[in-house]
């Protein structure tokens, strides 16, 4: 099995500790989300957040709906945390969530492990393009949400 990666930096000029609150309520998956993917939280909220937790969503990728299922597997707050798809799109999906301190600010660091079925040829025509429009969406909502962010996505 193929893995790809994909990393992601915003520093947003806020605390850390309202950063991971944010981040931390998966309320706000939603906003963070593309409308283009329809996105919607199943699990009913509040949801309490700690290893274990599992979340289903719905979305579309491509007009096909799908269903999505992720457990929390690290919980440390207010550090990090990671989610991990355990029914979903990919073959395998593994994201990380840091959050450091610098100075009054916060930098949000994702790092992404993937597979897909079909390998590199679909990551490359298809999957990689739609992970990093993801995460553009995601860095300007952030950024409307909390100031302006001086990072963008990056590989």
């Amino acid at each position: 099995m193929q893995e790809f990666s994909f990393r992601s930096e915003i520093l947003l000029p806020r605390k850390r500790d309202e950063i991971f609150r944010f981040f931390a309520d998966a309320g706000n998956f939603e906003v963070l989300t593309p409308p283009w993917l329809k996105f919607r939280v199943l699990t009913p909220q509040p949801i309490t957040m700690q290893p274990g937790t599992l979340i289903d969503y719905k979305l579309r990728v491509h007009g096909l709906p799908l269903a999505w299922r992720s457990e929390i597997t690290r919980w440390d707050p207010p550090l990090s945390f990671v989610d991990e798809q355990r029914r979903g799109p990919y073959r395998e999906w593994i994201h990380e969530h840091r959050f450091e301190e610098q100075g009054d600010a916060t930098l949000c660091t994702d790092f992404v492990r993937y597979s897909v079925w079909g390998g590199a040829l679909i990551n490359w025509l298809i999957v990689r393009r739609d992970v990093e429009k993801i995460f553009a969406f995601r860095t300007e909502q952030l950024g409307k949400l909390f100031g302006t962010p001086v990072a963008s996505p990056t590989n």
